[in-house]
């Protein structure tokens, strides 16, 4: 019987190292972009995001390197991540400057109602078709207007969301480290000036998938953040190591996280777990709710309300603050629902089978603060030694363009007057 469970395993690893295997690294280069003469002379932007880092992170753990260059540029007391704060959903906020409703990002995974069709992070399919995204992330807007750009591993780089993919991008996988990625960005920096990227997007997972497993407080999270924290440095100062002129920086995160109440869970109401009624999108800090008859949203919404503990709320979605722009009004590809169980931190719903994770993210943060992001920034283009108030991350994309000299070309959410002063006067 030993034998046989270890003939098992073989295979299973066999199995998983044969998937890992066929995972494609190679970068994707597309062809006959070139940057105009005028393009030349401007500013370069290196925007990181490092998964899960939360606001108070660096300060906790002594990250050296990112404390320095923070300290000596730009650096928020917090960033507040758009409602629901969870991945991908923030990614493109911050690559759009819209909130998730409006670009249409609700979550990491959803159900178009309109296409009916299905959207999870983990199928490529869907990570890699335009159609789902709205707005012009940051690289189709520089594209459009001659600036070459380049993206490692941002949440929908690989599209051709915006019209435009980045001249230069992997498909996603987590098989580069970040030693391995620092080198890449160096390298697209080498080349010749018709052919180097002014803005490069770059994504780290560690912090995030860390915080989830061990939890914000665990030796794991710390030694995460210092791998990361290395790295940036060796990236600043391999950077700085070529002479370009004006090559600035702008660290991000996506939301925060917490220890959440894995050990006394909440259980979805079991009304709802009718599926000829409902559909539920549970992401165990946001219950979604879409009831396939509009004529019951009100008697469930009371229902629900009637039979509901003091460890959640209940919202019909309209009635959703507007501070949090997730409400009807705001729904723009009607993929939220009509009915939201929101609980109070750090209590998760969980279903039947499901492991909690010691640390999640998805509340609101505005009442949890443990979401809150981080934001620094530094480079020629920024003030020195300058500690702003906490902003919304919607407000990072028109800084960007600002520092690019790149038109917006549609409305967004973000506004530059509200990071304008992290900029040098010229």
């Amino acid at each position: 019987m030993k034998r046989g469970i270890q003939i098992v395993l073989l295979f299973f690893s066999l199995a998983m190292y044969a998937q890992q295997a066929n995972i494609d690294t190679a970068q994707v280069v597309v062809a006959g972009r070139t940057n105009s003469a005028e393009v030349q002379a401007k500013p370069y932007v290196i925007m990181i995001s490092t998964d899960g880092f939360r606001y108070d992170y660096a300060k906790k753990y002594k990250a050296e390197n990112l404390l320095k260059l923070a300290s000596g540029g730009v650096q928020a007391e917090g960033m507040i991540p758009s409602y629901p704060s969870i991945t991908f959903p923030n990614h493109w906020s911050l690559i759009t400057g819209l909130y998730p409703s409006h670009h249409g990002l609700v979550d990491n995974f959803f159900y178009d109602y309109k296409r009916k069709e299905s959207y999870s992070m983990k199928d490529k399919k869907n990570a890699e078709d335009g159609s789902w995204y709205g707005g012009t992330p940051l690289w189709a807007l520089a594209e459009k207007q001659g600036m070459v750009a380049a993206s490692l591993m941002w949440v929908g780089s690989a599209s051709d969301a915006g019209g435009m993919r980045p001249s230069y991008y992997y498909p996603y996988h987590e098989k580069f480290k970040p030693s391995e990625k620092v080198d890449k960005v160096v390298n697209w920096l080498k080349l010749p000036a018709e052919k180097r990227p002014h803005f490069i997007s770059l994504y780290f997972p560690e912090v995030d998938g860390s915080g989830h497993h061990f939890g914000p407080d665990s030796q794991e999270t710390e030694n995460a953040v210092h791998l990361i924290d290395n790295a940036i440095g060796e990236l600043v100062q391999k950077v700085n190591a070529l002479g370009l002129k004006n090559v600035n920086f702008v660290f991000v995160s996506d939301h925060g996280m917490i220890k959440v109440d894995g050990g006394s869970p909440l259980e979805v109401p079991a009304m709802l777990l009718d599926k000829s009624r409902f559909d539920i999108y549970n992401s165990q800090t946001l219950v979604r709710v879409y009831l396939k008859n509009p004529a019951e949203v009100k008697a469930v919404y009371k229902a629900l309300k009637a039979t509901k503990t003091d460890d959640y709320e209940v919202y019909l979605d309209k009635k959703l603050p507007g501070y949090l722009h997730f409400a009807t009004r705001d729904d723009q590809y009607q993929r939220i629902g009509q009915i939201l169980l929101i609980p109070k931190a750090p209590k998760i719903f969980l279903e039947k089978g499901w492991k909690p994770s010691i640390g999640k993210h998805g509340y609101n943060p505005r009442i949890v603060p443990e979401m809150k992001a981080t934001f620094y920034a530094w480079g020629p283009e920024f003030k020195n030694n300058l500690v702003i108030n906490e902003f919304s991350n919607v407000n990072v994309y028109p800084l960007v363009a600002k520092i690019l000299d790149l038109k917006i070309d549609q409305p967004i959410d973000g506004k530059i007057k509200v990071l304008k002063k992290t900029l040098k006067e010229k």
